[in-house]
């Protein structure tokens, strides 16, 4: 399986929440932050924020999460790359609902600035239109962005 593959079964590690809305029965509704390491590109690190729908349906994984996320991806050390990237390629994917809602991170490469681009957005169309966010990684210009041919 490719880097793609593995990237999208690799969960996000929470690194902290905060408490929207109180519930009396299961958790409060809260906004949950994740990182996820970008298999792909060693060296950098995407920060997720998204809301959670709490209750006895978000406790029992039957709520359907907002289809709405904010990213900020870093550089958190030196960046190489363990194979040629694709131009653009799914670097992670998680399932927000029980119902075909999925959260996505898509990473672009932008070779004439040797910049990683990347967007999250969620399947489900709000007001005919996908909530998104964008967020870019400059990379040194002494390291070129390798691609797959």
């Amino acid at each position: 399986m490719g880097v793609a593959g593995s990237a999208q079964a690799a969960p996000g590690e929470k690194i902290g929440t905060v408490d929207t809305a109180f519930q009396w029965i299961g958790r409060d509704h809260d906004i949950l932050v994740e990182a996820y390491d970008d298999p792909g590109v060693l060296g950098v690190t995407c920060y997720v924020s998204r809301a959670r729908t709490g209750g006895i349906k978000g406790t029992l994984g039957l709520a359907e999460d907002r289809a709405e996320a904010s990213i900020a991806c870093r550089q958190v050390g030196p960046i190489s790359f363990p194979e040629p990237l694709k131009k653009q390629e799914e670097v992670f994917s998680e399932r927000m609902s029980i119902l075909f809602k999925r959260l996505r991170i898509v990473r672009m490469v932008d070779p004439a600035r040797n910049t990683l681009v990347y967007l999250t957005y969620s399947e489900k169309l709000i007001d005919g239109s996908p909530q998104n966010s964008v967020t870019a990684v400059p990379v040194d210009r002494a390291t070129a962005i390798p691609l797959r041919k």
